[in-house]
């Protein structure tokens, strides 16, 4: 398979490494966005570049008839108009904020527990993430997804930037320390004990990976997916 990479940072360069070891071919790194030409040449294209860059990217790979997933998280609010012009362009296209294999059955048990702890006033929901001094958004798209899945849930109308909750919305408190590839608990706390799930990243290959899996998914697919369809769960 043909893949071009869009974005080629850290993140870019491990999903490099993993799809060669797969047997694929990296045929553009793209660290601007690419030419209709340049991406035509791939079968599918892998993007982690900016907030400000991922819209036009993606778009100019829907123009062009290619595959595109996204991991670039920070530009949500064009997402809906993004999967509109898919949709216009009969395009295939993927979002995940995090496309680790974990972290995705990390959101299903999360979901599991948000149903447990809804009729159980005695315990307020918060959030903590942690990552790299690099990472550009501020709180991560894993913990606003984490958040959307709790809030329908538990009654609550809204996520926070705060390190405590209140009882209308939920406290996410993001923290940025050198060398953390990423780092997600949910917390659920009464004056007695508190519940928490916790998700630890080693390192990126774990994301580098899933985005592969996810490419070679959507190879000669149409449609808009979600993650979970690459990996049956949910």
């Amino acid at each position: 398979m043909k893949i071009a990479l869009i974005g080629y940072g850290k993140m870019g360069k491990a999903i490099e490494q993993i799809a060669l070891n797969r047997g694929h071919q990296i045929v553009l790194q793209a660290m601007e966005t690419p030419t209709s030409e340049e991406v035509q040449i791939a079968d599918v294209a892998i993007e982690f570049s900016t907030p400000e860059t991922a819209f036009q990217n993606i778009k100019t790979c829907l123009e062009s008839g290619i595959p595109v997933l996204s991991g670039t998280t920070g530009w949500l609010d064009k997402k809906s108009e993004i999967e509109a012009f898919c949709t216009e362009k009969n395009g295939t296209f993927l979002y995940a904020s995090n496309f680790s294999i974990g972290v995705n059955l990390f959101f299903e048990l999360n979901k599991k527990l948000a149903h447990l702890m809804k009729n159980i006033p005695d315990y307020q929901v918060s959030m903590e993430e942690i990552h790299h001094t690099q990472k550009l958004d501020s709180p991560s798209g894993t913990a606003i997804t984490l958040a959307n899945d709790i809030l329908p849930i538990v009654g609550k109308k809204e996520w926070i930037l705060a390190e405590n909750s209140n009882q209308t919305a939920i406290a996410i408190d993001a923290k940025r320390i050198e060398n953390v590839p990423g780092t997600h608990s949910v917390f659920y706390r009464s004056s007695v004990d508190e519940i928490e799930i916790k998700h630890t990243a080693f390192s990126r290959e774990g994301f580098a990976l899933g985005a592969v899996l996810s490419a070679e998914f959507l190879k000669d697919k149409k449609g808009i997916f979600q993650i979970k369809d690459v990996l049956n769960i949910g």
